[in-house]
């Protein structure tokens, strides 16, 4: 009599860290050789939950380490109230739980909410990882989806067409705690698409197609340069997140040593305690130089191996790269190669981040932000400021963006010289540049023009430091002129949006005279005057003279 295991085959997909071209995990997919295993589960759970018992043990024999994907349907985790024999299969396999996510799979018509959440707790407690899957081409309704607050949410890749959505998705997991997937991805416009919205991770034949042998080699389109900029904080350091080598913190040095002998990719192993904290750090070269020692097997290998670790370094999951290379720098030069792990807010382990991903990434962005500096204050050009200004609007992050000029440039120029007009620009810079504290951002896009990117609550500072200091060059006095418009989340599509709402304000506040100041908002018609007077109107049957030549 056959049973429906022996024409069933497993295989495995990548998700694929499009950043830095890192496998994340892989997902494990039934491939039934005839019949419809898939739709019977759907219906059957008691043969759901044997299936993804059936996709770790087909892991687990592939000898992969890296951390896996198992789909279960939402009914049966309704139905059975958590998945225990998963749990046991995947202890018995040598594995943790926190090393598997369990993809939440739709229909959730007619499943009952109160004992989905209720399973999906028990799994939890159990330390595995939630994903809800098929968002956007399923039928999850959006007060489950917050119920449920996943660790990883899947996109369907035809939601990339709309690309509002997708940001607004992104907007809603960074509240969750969640990352962003987009899965089906086939081209290189659509992963291009995906990075542009926001998504963390992708998964789809365009980085590698299901294959019976676990694939940690993919393909990841080259970035242009544009996406190479980042904002002066950093990048995040979810976008250097490598799978960990995890094993327990009672391991021995003997099971050690086998992992990495047989992993030669492997740069290092934590240990972590029952709820996946790491515990201790144990270093590829400096482990194995010990075992390699005289007498060194003989003398450590049946000895537990934290023995022969350190201290672990982590970083939460919302640290930027500057922020680890601090992390890094404390401590002795003979672990500036440890992997750094990467916790969550429970101090679990979610992978690690090796120090030479960073300093290429860094590096780049310091080649690509200096081919654009202004000669003449060192500040960036206006691709760097509109690059962060659509980076904002796809995190749905308010801001203010701004404007800002000195008044009659070409007098001062002709009056007090070119020599006075350039030292009177790079002190505007300077100042521009010393009251841009936290992440606002100011770039000299030319001549006597900036551009000012700020939170909004942080106008009024930056706005005063340079509108309030007296200005002069060649003893002639100067004033300066600063437009700003407000934009809300969802008020612009994008930078150039943003500058045709920009353009008009600075019109406005160049007819004024004085210092000047004035503010709009991105789709609300009208601007406030905040600083400077109007222009005293010209008698009758005169000709009214130009504002100034502002």
């Amino acid at each position: 009599m056959h049973s429906w295991t022996d024409t069933l085959r497993f295989a495995f997909q990548p998700v694929v860290n499009p950043t830095n071209g890192a496998v994340a995990g892989l997902e494990i997919l039934a491939r039934p050789e005839t019949g419809d295993i898939l739709a019977e589960a759907r219906r059957d759970p008691g043969l759901d939950c044997r299936l993804a018992v059936s996709a770790v043990r087909a892991a687990v024999r592939k000898e992969t380490l890296l951390p896996l994907f198992v789909n279960v349907f939402a009914g049966t985790l309704a139905d059975l109230g958590g998945l225990p024999s998963l749990h046991d299969a995947v202890r018995e396999a040598g594995r943790l739980p926190w090393e598997v996510t369990i993809d939440v799979c739709p229909p959730y018509t007619h499943v009952p909410q109160p004992a989905l959440l209720e399973a999906v707790a028990v799994l939890r407690r159990q330390g595995f990882r939630i994903c809800a899957d098929g968002v956007g081409d399923g039928d999850v309704p959006l007060r489950l989806l917050s119920d449920l607050a996943p660790d990883l949410v899947k996109l369907d890749a035809s939601l990339l067409a709309r690309p509002a959505v997708v940001r607004s998705m992104r907007t809603l997991c960074d509240e969750l705690g969640a990352l962003l997937a987009v899965e089906g991805v086939e081209t290189e416009g659509q992963c291009a698409a995906a990075l542009a919205a926001g998504a963390q991770l992708a998964q789809g034949e365009l980085f590698a197609p299901p294959a019976r042998l676990p694939a940690a080699d993919v393909y990841v389109p080259p970035r242009s340069p544009a996406d190479l900029s980042v904002p002066r904080s950093g990048p995040s350091v979810r976008e250097f997140v490598r799978p960990a080598a995890l094993l327990p913190a009672t391991a021995s040095a003997g099971q050690v040593r086998a992992l990495l002998t047989g992993s030669p990719d492997v740069s290092g192993v934590l240990l972590v305690d029952s709820a996946g904290v790491p515990v201790r750090s144990v270093h590829r070269s400096r482990f194995l130089l010990s075992m390699s020692g005289r007498y060194g097997h003989a003398l450590y290998a049946d000895r537990p191996a934290a023995k022969l670790g350190d201290a672990p370094r982590t970083v939460g999951v919302d640290a930027t790269a500057w922020e680890v290379l601090d992390v890094v720098a404390v401590g002795g030069r003979d672990r500036t190669s440890d992997d750094v792990a990467v916790v969550d807010e429970y101090g679990r382990c979610v992978g690690v981040v090796r120090l030479a991903d960073l300093v290429r990434a860094l590096a780049e962005t310091r080649v690509e932000e200096a081919a654009g500096l202004n000669p003449l204050t060192r500040l960036p050009g206006s691709d760097a400021i509109t690059g962060e200004v659509d980076r904002r609007i796809a995190a749905g992050r308010p801001f203010a963006l701004g404007w800002l000029d000195i008044d009659h440039f070409k007098q001062v120029n002709d009056g007090a010289g070119f020599a006075a007009g350039d030292e009177l620009i790079r002190a505007v810079g300077r100042a521009l540049q010393q009251a841009a504290t936290g992440s606002a951002r100011v770039g000299h896009i030319g001549g006597d023009d900036f551009l000012v990117l700020a939170d909004p609550e942080g106008l009024d500072p930056l706005a005063a430091a340079v509108l309030d200091t007296p200005w002069s060059a060649g003893g002639l006095p100067v004033t300066l002129s600063l437009a700003t418009v407000l934009c809300a989340p969802g008020s612009v599509a994008d930078h150039r949006q943003a500058a045709a709402c920009l353009a008009p304000l600075k019109k406005a506040a160049k007819a004024l005279r004085g210092a000047s100041w004035v503010l709009g908002r991105a789709g609300v018609p009208g601007h406030e005057t905040l600083r400077g007077v109007a222009p005293t109107p010209a008698p009758a049957g005169c000709v009214a003279a130009e504002p100034g030549g502002r």
